[in-house]
């Protein structure tokens, strides 16, 4: 009672400072505040967000439509210091006795303090003046929606306004907009005077924005023009530009319908003071120079050294360091081809990927060696960077498995390696962190530690000892990688040594889509302390120990009533599977004990994968304040399929548990696939809706009845269903078993609106769907198995809001999720039982999840 009376008491007092709030306490005397703007089209009130956003004044922002900015500015004290002078004016003899208690100089600055000045310039900064109804900025508006209108065909489009007053000092605006008919487009012509153009035109197979029984648009004769100009510009016209392209509009003895001319008038050539027209010209490439060291201070330097490639010519002012293919792969301007925007926007995104040169600049001039002026020479500048470079950072880090880590790294880039514009990465890195969640005997803070060194070396081009050109062509620029690393984790449970080496293929197909070929992706995870496994997975001990209690007939695996660690451990669950205690098979104890140690094996046991896999993605976002568009990813991957044909090919033998090995260590064996979805929708007003699913399963067989740990899926953390902490959701409907719980199925859902609160803050609203599950493989665990349909009741739901602080390269993010619905309960007892601040989870994560 004591709680509720509590909250009912800070709840009545929040309502009380809320309501205290005067929304017109700075609003002068005969002004109104804004308080709604109504856009009225032909009597009826319309939401569209783009002439909503014609308006130059808008209303206060809400919170939940409380008006927080509004009212924390009306909190503020707009002049502290006149106030702080006043107070002194007005108690003759206060500054003085003041002065003698402190000092004169400490009182004047007190009227500086945060107390007395800077909570109030906190409140005015973040918080947001009162919209005022300005009359001038209202016709303002009046007329640039009577614009917007007559650019959509309402050619006859009327407008007025009206403020209706709602209260004391408020008001709200009535934009009163009257369209007319919309006009549609009615006969299409063209009147092309260059007759190279004109020829151009007729051939372009692209669809026009212009078609006749549409409403008139001005943006689609906007796009026409940019259609157009792409055209020509990719097909030779190297001196046309979108003035040039003009429409003539004539609605003269039409009844609400428009007849348009489109017009492309000869190039117009500016000769000193006069100026005269002739047909637009085609150009062709007649020259491709390359300058492979250029910089502006040896410009009008002597070239010093020169060749010819494949009709390149490449020249350097020093001594030549390229192997000319490595150069001129990545140019896509050739001599003889026709002049094109294209080719020079893909041959810049292509050097630039190279990563050995600094803004590479491509620029064309006119052969005057040909009479009929009709040829381009293209100029490509390319200003190479250092051969090393050398990085370090320092990071504080916070992910699943650290709860804080401090974490440095050096790296020394070397580029052009064997002079074919190769580039070679290498890194090492340290951490130290902290960890509850690992077996910490000595409670140190820094429990956890991790060292490695990586390599990597980058190929621009398809690295096969056969040609790649004719279904990969350089247009995608592709590249090679080969990637070899090692890291020791000490302190960290089991302790483990992992090595990873590889080779992959990259390529674009489109501007927006990646594609990505593993095609040999080795992993060999060697655990050095394996004993300590009932140390670190403490749940699995105490159920372990627990049955133990009741079942151990060997005292000797016993001290002080618990079990020894590994011996006692080790021989109990030997005896419980071979017979010897009175567990049988079909006891819910034995199975018990039996997945125990069916996990214990797994986690322990050293893991070495060979694997293939493909990856697409395809995406529309076209850069960061993009937030509409879509993003599609999915893989397939396959380990141990190679190993298994050569195994069975050479007819090697098998070991005793029936499987292949190499070194006496048997690798794994199976075929995995995801589908990643992230969808955006963008409402205006900094509102955005974001939705995500991913389904992801891994399936052994062969040589394998599991998924090593590193390549099975979890669930719950900040980034996934965030009422739950890392590892502890699911599998199935098991209430967090283990200490680290994962499956080889896994489907997830969620759903985010994002919405400004103030400044740089925002907020989310977000629900988080989804669980993991155990299929075709080694586990008994009825619950944690997906056995049919029926089994998607145990998928998991969370709820929650967030806040985010958005700093441009960056986003802080946290997110307190709630147990919305939670499969571990028994039915009837799923929803809302826990949704309370006492199974909360509170994530810190560093931009948005999806």
């Amino acid at each position: 009672m004591k709680n509720n009376s509590t909250k009912i008491t800070a709840f009545i007092l929040i309502a009380i400072l809320i309501c205290a709030c005067n929304a017109v306490k700075r609003v002068p005397d005969g002004k109104n505040l804004l308080v709604k703007n109504n856009i009225v089209v032909n009597g009826k009130n319309t939401n569209d967000e783009n002439a909503s956003s014609q308006l130059y004044q808008k209303p206060n922002g809400t919170l939940l439509g409380y008006k927080l900015r509004l009212n924390l500015y009306n909190l503020a004290n707009l002049n502290p210091d006149s106030t702080y002078q006043a107070k002194f004016k007005n108690n003759p003899g206060l500054y003085e006795r003041q002065a003698k208690l402190l000092s004169a100089k400490q009182v004047d600055r007190l009227g500086q303090s945060f107390l007395y000045k800077g909570i109030h310039e906190f409140l005015k900064n973040t918080g947001e003046p009162p919209v005022i109804i300005d009359t001038v900025r209202t016709k303002k508006s009046l007329q640039r929606l009577k614009f917007y209108y007559f650019n959509n065909g309402y050619f006859n489009v009327s407008t007025d306004y009206t403020i209706d007053s709602i209260a004391r000092k408020k008001a709200q605006i009535n934009y009163n907009i009257t369209t007319g008919p919309g006009y549609i487009l009615d006969t299409i012509k063209t009147k092309i005077l260059t007759p190279a153009l004109d020829s151009l035109y007729k051939t372009n197979t692209d669809p026009s924005f212009l078609k006749s029984g549409n409403q008139y648009k001005t943006t689609d004769f906007e796009e026409e023009k940019n259609r157009i100009t792409t055209y020509y510009r990719n097909h030779g016209a190297y001196f046309f530009q979108p003035t040039y392209v003009t429409f003539d509009i004539d609605t003269i003895g039409k009844k609400h319908k428009a007849d348009v001319t489109l017009i492309i008038n000869n190039n117009n050539i500016q000769e000193r003071d006069s100026s005269r027209t002739e047909p637009f010209k085609l150009y062709k490439i007649s020259d491709v120079n390359i300058y492979t060291d250029y910089s502006p201070a040896n410009s009008k330097s002597k070239i010093n050294d020169s060749t010819t490639y494949n009709n390149f010519n490449l020249y350097s002012y020093k001594k030549l360091k390229y192997k000319p293919r490595a150069i001129t792969d990545a140019i896509f301007i050739n001599k003889g081809s026709t002049y094109s925007d294209t080719r020079t926007t893909l041959s810049s995104r292509y050097l630039n990927n190279l990563k050995i040169f600094n803004y590479p600049s491509i620029q064309y001039e006119v052969d005057k060696r040909d009479s009929t002026a009709q040829s381009l020479i293209a100029n490509v500048y390319l200003t190479p960077r250092k051969k090393y470079s050398f990085g370090a950072t320092l990071d504080v880090t916070h992910s699943n498995i650290q709860d804080f880590g401090i974490g440095a790294s050096i790296s020394e880039t070397i580029r052009n390696v064997f002079n074919r514009a190769e580039t070679l990465e290498i890194s090492a890195r340290a951490n130290i962190g902290s960890s509850k969640d690992m077996a910490n005997p000595n409670n140190n803070f820094f429990n956890v530690s991790e060292y490695g060194l990586d390599l990597k070396l980058n190929f621009p081009r398809i690295l096969l000892p056969f040609g790649t050109e004719k279904i990969i062509p350089k247009r995608m620029i592709p590249y090679t990688s080969i990637t070899s690393g090692f890291s020791k984790q000490q302190n960290i449970g089991l302790d483990k040594e992992n090595f990873t080496g590889g080779i992959s293929y990259n390529w674009s197909p489109k501007r927006y889509n990646t594609a990505k070929l593993e095609l040999l992706n080795a992993q060999y995870v060697r655990n050095l302390n394996p004993d300590n496994y009932f140390n670190v997975y403490t749940s699995s001990y105490n159920e372990l120990n627990g049955i133990a209690s009741d079942y151990n007939n060997v005292p000797g695996n016993m001290e002080n009533g618990n079990l020894t660690i590994p011996t006692g451990t080790t021989n109990f669950t030997n005896e419980v599977l071979t017979g010897q205690t009175a567990l049988t098979p079909g006891m819910d104890e034995y199975k018990d004990v039996e997945s125990i140690e069916e996990r214990r094996v797994r986690l322990t046991e050293n893991d070495f994968i060979l694997a293939t896999s493909y990856t697409f993605t395809k995406t529309t976002k076209k850069d960061l304040a993009d937030n509409t568009f879509y993003q599609f990813k999915t893989k397939i991957e396959s380990a141990g399929t190679l190993l298994s044909a050569i195994s069975s090919i050479a007819n090697l033998d098998k070991n005793a548990n029936g499987n292949y090995s190499i070194f006496n260590l048997e690798y794994s064996e199976y075929l995995k696939t995801e589908f990643d979805y992230i969808k955006h929708w963008d409402f205006g007003k900094e509102k955005v809706l974001a939705v995500r699913s991913f389904f992801g399963i891994a399936v052994p067989f062969g040589n394998s009845n599991y998924i090593p740990f590193s390549r099975s899926y979890y669930s719950g953390g900040s980034n996934d269903n965030r009422a739950w902490q890392p590892y502890s959701l699911g599998p199935g409907s098991t209430n967090a078993l283990n200490d680290f719980n994962e499956a080889n199925m896994k489907i997830a859902l969620s759903a985010e609106f994002r919405f400004k609160i103030f400044g740089d803050v925002k907020g989310a609203l977000f629900a988080d769907a989804g669980n993991i599950w155990n299929v075709f493989d080694n586990v008994i665990d009825d619950k944690a198995k997906f056995n049919s349909l029926n089994d998607l009741d145990e998928i998991a739901l969370g709820s929650g809001f967030g806040l985010r602080y958005d700093l441009s390269f960056f986003v802080i993010r946290l997110d307190l999720g709630f147990k919305t619905y939670n499969p571990a309960h028994d039915e009837g007892e799923r929803w809302f039982k826990e949704y309370n601040f006492g199974h909360s989870v509170l994530n810190f994560g560093i931009n948005y999840p999806f």
